[in-house]
């Protein structure tokens, strides 16, 4: 008598999953990390910057750190993870009192792989990694909806987690030179990026509800936001993604413009526009790319395409194509 075992085959590759169409979408990328030792007394201010989003990993040691305009610091030890979703300017100093000094005044020309020393002095020793992401500045993001202008996840937070396997692995690859270095980092950390949204909505739910990534989450507008993403040339109606949802068609569509911030069919309209803008950078044709949106006619998706990207179809082909 022979004994039947069962076995399963998935491929991970192609499995359909929101967030990381919305990532491809708003080309998310690592346009800048770098890795700071300093020895206090030191201070150190990031400015400003647009349509990026910045972060910090304490490697060793301790610091502080206060976003422009508030008083009050956020205090930082080894294992932490900083992510600052609208690029907000800030300071990091060893503790209060030091005159900070810009940042990019002194690392600004600075080639990839190149070292400088930095200003400070002979006392405690602070390790950190820091970086940013560049965001599509075309269209809504909705990556950022909701997000506070800075999202901090403790060293105790991340404990046994993916999130603090990939600190680890960052630190380790950014004091190195093997070969791939730059290419692992770069992985490392998009996959920070995704892990610290993780560990805040688990930690934070009542201001993750308020956010574009807590709608994923929520079981009246997450299935409706699912929907949307899996068959966007779908002839969608408030009605039917009620239907999804369970709701009547006011409630849904008083819930999902809460969570999501705009009215449901106007997140279809925007999404198919992101879809399209992809598409037509990629050379294909305005009829083509209107089909696959769900447009009948080109008339009709250059409206819609211009409304929302704030340029005809034909000009956006032109200037990214290629």
């Amino acid at each position: 008598m022979h004994e039947t075992l069962d076995f399963m085959f998935e491929r991970l590759d192609s499995r359909f999953d929101v967030l990381t169409q919305v990532l491809d979408a708003v080309h998310l990328g690592s346009a800048f990390s770098s890795r700071l030792e300093l020895k206090a007394p030191w201070a150190l201010h990031f400015g400003m910057v647009e349509h990026r989003a910045g972060f910090h990993v304490v490697v060793a040691g301790r610091c502080r750190m206060w976003l422009d305009g508030e008083p009050d610091p956020v205090e930082l030890a080894a294992g932490d993870v900083v992510v600052l979703p609208h690029g907000n300017g800030h300071t990091l100093a060893d503790g209060p009192g030091q005159l900070a000094v810009e940042l990019h005044q002194l690392v600004g020309d600075v080639k990839p792989g190149e070292r400088i020393a930095l200003p400070g002095g002979n006392g405690p020793q602070c390790v950190i990694l820091c970086g940013s992401y560049s965001f599509s500045a075309e269209g809504m993001n909705p990556l950022l909806k909701g997000l506070p202008d800075l999202i901090h996840v403790p060293a105790s937070d991340s404990s046994g987690g993916p999130l603090e396997a990939a600190v680890a692995l960052l630190a380790a690859e950014a004091s190195g030179a093997e070969a791939g270095t730059a290419l692992v980092v770069d992985r490392l950390v998009d996959l920070l990026f995704v892990y610290a949204l993780r560990a805040w909505l688990a930690r934070q739910e009542t201001a993750a509800a308020h956010s574009w990534f807590g709608a994923l989450r929520d079981p009246v507008v997450g299935p409706a936001v699912w929907a949307i993403h899996d068959d966007p040339s779908r002839d969608w109606s408030v009605t039917a993604l009620a239907r999804c949802s369970g709701l009547s068609r006011a409630a849904f569509a008083r819930r999902f413009n809460e969570a999501v911030g705009e009215p449901p069919l106007n997140y279809v309209t925007r999404w198919r526009m992101t879809i399209a803008a992809d598409l037509l950078g990629q050379g294909n044709r305005i009829a083509e790319v209107a089909h696959r949106v769900g447009y009948a006619n080109e008339f009709a998706f250059a409206k819609a395409f211009k409304r929302m990207r704030g340029l005809p179809p034909g000009q956006h082909r032109r200037r990214h194509a290629g």
